[in-house]
């Protein structure tokens, strides 16, 4: 999760607000001091974090809960707008036809954001192409090609040849098919006078839409001045900030970047291809607040399962009162397919407060497990597990090469997912729906 530390100190100090039998001056003086030393922790700036508590506390202190609001939820959303005004400086890259020029130093993720960044837009139906202008380093045009191929997209670059400028004009004629043209451009170890000309030049030719920045967010409080000198170089529109997945530097890198009212596009949340979100300040403090990011869930699936015929069949018995092991199974393949368990839960509302109780590497492993036991059944079985018993338990373990006890573990956890469903389907407004969904055909695009 990004900046797990951070969003876990959060939510301690909340905690406390919720836990208490009264709000008083003291208590509000002790969150704030709690607020303060998890900022500080995740290398947030003094300066900011002493501005944004102190607005906090004026607010807790002064104003009065709207009515229909309890003191104590007015308080948390007081937290809640206060941290997202500390990171808002505006809308995120918009999803239409356009170049975009990627620039920063070397190290910084540039090109691998450059292949993400092309996945994101093809997945959304666009016919992208890549230009490799990273013309000093060596091996940057072959890792540009290899990113190409993994995520299905044309890359242009000219081995060996220096001209920038030129690579560019002709990537862009080549590319006059394309919606999309992403730039990667050349780093250095600082900005350094040539590199700004190269930029320049690069940027006279491509004529982008977007001029996106790559920042390191283990650089810390130095994005700052880095996304400044970038800024007035090239005139940066964006900024991407890599490696934000559990860093302490992160909180650092977020305020600094936020502090020169730069524009957080994206987040980079892992080396996989697909680790790579969107930046949204709401989500994002919703998210370290424990509330949860249900819309951001439901992109990840809509991605994930575009044309998918087995969610919606699996949809469809579910609305109709049947959940059968094929669905369940269904389900799990879903889950597996939208990352890492922890990602995924972490989006629903609620879920921080289990943090502690589940162990989410344990529960990874089970997923495939059960997924591997019911390889091993039949149809019939998977459609009417009430037959699994004696013999059949033993021979579906000894085919799964695991204990009976797991078949048996599998089942226990098949009937109470039965119960959780019927429960759901219980509930008319999400009944409702799915039903809309299912009849429109989002469910699985």
């Amino acid at each position: 999760m990004v900046l797990e530390g951070l969003g876990k100190s959060l939510r301690n100090a909340i905690s406390r607000i919720a836990g208490a039998n009264s709000i008083d001056e003291q208590l509000i003086e002790d969150v704030v001091k709690d607020l303060q030393r998890a900022l500080l922790q995740a290398d947030v700036n003094v300066q900011m974090v002493l501005q944004l508590t102190k607005k906090i506390k004026e607010r807790a202190l002064d104003e009065k809960p709207p009515a229909g609001k309890s003191t104590k939820e007015h308080i948390v959303n007081i937290i809640y707008e206060e941290l997202v005004n500390l990171l808002d400086n505006g809308e995120g890259l918009k999803m239409e036809p356009q170049t975009i020029m990627m620039v920063g130093l070397y190290g910084q993720g540039k090109t691998t954001s450059c292949g993400k960044l092309a996945l994101l837009f093809s997945k959304k139906g666009f016919r992208v192409g890549l230009i490799a202008a990273d013309v000093h380093r060596p091996a940057a045009y072959e890792q540009l090609k290899q990113l190409g191929e993994k995520v299905g997209v044309d890359v242009y670059g000219e081995l060996g040849v220096k001209d920038a400028p030129g690579i560019v004009k002709r990537g862009i004629q080549q590319f006059s098919d394309k919606k999309v043209i992403i730039v990667d451009t050349s780093g250095r170890h600082a900005l350094e006078g040539d590199l700004i000309q190269e930029l320049k030049d690069v940027a006279a030719v491509a004529k982008p839409k977007e001029r996106i920045l790559v920042l390191d967010s283990q650089v810390g409080q130095q994005a700052g001045p880095q996304a400044d000198a970038f800024h007035d170089a090239v005139g940066v529109t964006g900024v991407i900030l890599t490696k934000m997945d559990g860093t302490a530097k992160g909180g650092g890198a977020l305020s600094a970047v936020a502090n020169t009212k730069a524009r957080i596009v994206f987040l980079g949340v892992g080396e996989h291809i697909r680790d790579f979100e969107p930046f949204n300040a709401h989500k994002f403090i919703s998210r370290l607040l424990g509330m949860g990011d249900m819309s951001a869930l439901i992109d990840l699936a809509k991605q994930e399962f575009e044309g998918d015929a087995d969610i919606e069949d699996a949809s469809r018995h579910i609305m109709s009162g049947r959940f059968t092991l094929k669905d369940m199974y269904t389900q799990m393949e879903a889950v597996s397919k939208m990352g890492p368990l922890k990602k995924v839960m972490s989006m629903l509302p609620g879920m921080s407060k289990m943090e502690d109780k589940i162990d989410y590497d344990e529960s990874q492993l089970k997923l495939k497990r059960y997924r591997v036991i019911m390889d091993s059944m039949t149809d019939a079985e998977m459609e009417d597990p009430r037959m699994i018993k004696g013999s059949r338990i033993s021979r579906i373990a000894y085919g799964a090469g695991v204990d009976p006890h797991d078949v048996r573990d599998l089942i226990k956890q098949y009937e109470q997912s039965k119960k959780t469903m019927k429960g759901i389907m219980g509930n008319r407004k999400i009944r409702r729906q799915m039903m809309k969904q299912i009849g429109s055909g989002e469910l699985g695009q």
